[in-house]
C-alpha cells in the first residue's frame, strides 16, 4: 500500500478498533477499513504508507497514537472535538462517517479542525502525578462527607476539622456506628498518606524538573502544586503569541455570541483543563481573602467584588484567576520575580500594567 503526499487520512479512534478513511486530492474516497487500536496495528497499517496528512479526533488514545504516526513520518492533526460540530452534531453519526468527515476537513482546510498539540511523554507522565492527587483528594472528600452524613442521621455531629486530621474523629463517632464506619476511616487515613506522598513528589518535580516554576511561586497563593500544574499543562510558553491568550486557553475568558447589533454578556467558556482552572480560582480566593498580602492584584479583585450583586465575589475571583494566569505566563517567559505593585507605588490602577505586555 502506497499513497502520495496528496492523500489525507481520517482516523476515528476507538477503544479496540479504529476506522480509517483515505481521500485523494480531488475528494474521492480511495480506501476505507479498520485497524486495531494498538501500536502494532497502527504501525502495520500506516508504516507501509508514504507520508500523508492524518487527521484524528482528540481522545484517550490520541496522545500516544499521534506521536506514533509522527514517528512514522506522517503529518498529524488532532482535531478539537469541541470545535468540529460537523462530527459531534451530525444526525447520522457512526465511526465510518466520522473518519470520512475528518479526512475531508483535513483535505479542505486544516484550520477548521482547530488542531491541538499534545504534550510530550515526560510532561504527560509528570502531569499524571497531579491528576492522581486530584483523584485521591476527591475520593477522600466523598468518604468524609459520607461519614459526616451517617453520624448526622443518628442525631449527632462530628466537630469541624481539617481533612488531614479527620481520621482522629473516630473517637467522636457514636458507638453503634463505629464498626460500620471503621473501614472508611482506614481508607481516609490511607488516602491522606498517599496525598502527602503526592505532595512530596510535586515538590521534587518543581525542584528538579521544573525550576522555571520558582518565579511563579513568588506569587502569594501559588504553591508547587499550582505552579507545576500550570507549567506541565501549558508545556511550552512560546506557543502563545501574547500572554493574554492564556486566560482564554484555560477557559477563564467570557464567551462571545455577537450578532448584528447584539453582543450579550456571556459566561466564561470553561475550555481547557478544568483542574488547573480550579487551582487558579483557589489561588485567587487566597489573594482576595483575609490572609492575602496587599498587592495591586488584590486591590483590583476586591474593588470588583463590591460591584455586581450577590455573585460579585465569585465573578471577581474568576477575573483575578484570569489575570493570575496571564501574570504567571509573563513571569515564566521573562524569568522575573513577582512584584506586588509593578508600577512602583501603592495606587496602581491595574495589577498587570507593567507585567503582561
Amino acid at each position: 500500500m502506497n499513497h502520495d503526499a496528496t492523500t489525507t487520512a481520517g482516523l476515528d479512534l476507538g477503544d479496540s478498533y479504529s476506522q480509517v478513511c483515505l481521500v485523494d486530492d480531488t475528494g474521492e474516497v480511495i480506501e476505507q477499513g479498520r485497524v486495531r487500536t494498538t501500536e502494532a496495528g497502527l504501525r502495520h497499517y500506516f508504516g507501509k504508507c508514504s507520508a500523508m496528512r492524518v487527521v484524528l479526533e482528540v481522545g484517550t488514545h490520541s496522545p500516544w497514537s499521534s506521536r506514533l504516526l509522527e514517528e512514522l513520518g506522517h503529518q498529524v492533526l488532532v482535531a478539537n472535538a469541541r470545535k468540529v460540530r460537523l462530527i459531534y452534531g451530525n444526525d447520522r453519526k457512526n465511526d465510518r462517517l466520522d473518519a470520512e468527515a475528518l479526512a475531508r476537513l483535513g483535505r479542505l482546510d486544516p484550520t477548521l479542525l482547530s488542531a491541538i498539540r499534545h504534550r510530550g511523554v515526560g510532561t504527560q507522565a509528570d502531569l499524571e502525578v497531579i491528576r492522581a492527587r486530584a483523584v485521591l483528594v476527591r475520593s477522600r472528600t466523598q468518604l468524609i462527607c459520607h461519614v459526616r452524613g451517617a453520624v448526622k442521621s443518628m442525631g449527632q455531629r462530628l466537630p469541624g476539622c481539617s481533612s488531614d486530621s479527620f481520621g482522629k474523629q473516630i473517637a467522636e463517632v457514636p458507638e453503634n456506628l463505629r464498626d460500620a464506619l471503621q473501614p472508611l476511616f482506614a481508607c481516609i487515613e490511607q488516602f491522606t498518606a498517599q496525598i502527602h506522598h503526592c505532595d512530596r513528589q510535586v515538590e521534587e518535580l518543581a525542584r528538579t524538573r521544573y525550576p522555571e516554576t520558582e518565579p511563579l511561586r513568588t506569587i502569594p497563593g501559588v504553591g508547587p502544586l499550582t505552579a507545576v500544574a500550570y507549567v506541565t499543562t501549558l508545556e511550552d510558553p512560546q506557543r502563545f503569541a501574547c500572554s493574554r491568550q492564556v486566560g482564554a486557553y484555560l477557559g477563564l475568558a467570557a464567551g462571545q455570541k455577537q450578532s448584528g447589533g447584539r453582543d450579550p454578556q456571556r459566561r466564561i467558556t470553561k475550555a481547557g483543563d478544568p483542574y488547573l482552572r480550579q487551582l487558579l480560582v483557589g489561588s485567587a480566593h487566597y489573594i482576595m481573602g483575609p490572609f492575602g498580602p496587599d498587592s495591586a492584584l488584590r486591590r483590583w479583585g476586591l474593588s470588583l467584588s463590591t460591584r455586581g450583586g450577590k455573585n460579585a465575589k465569585k465573578r471577581a475571583a474568576v477575573a483575578v484567576a484570569r489575570k493570575l494566569a496571564v501574570l504567571m505566563h509573563r513571569l515564566w517567559i521573562s524569568s522575573q520575580v513577582y512584584t506586588p505593585f509593578p508600577g512602583g507605588g501603592g495606587d496602581v490602577p491595574s495589577p498587570l500594567t507593567a507585567t503582561t505586555g
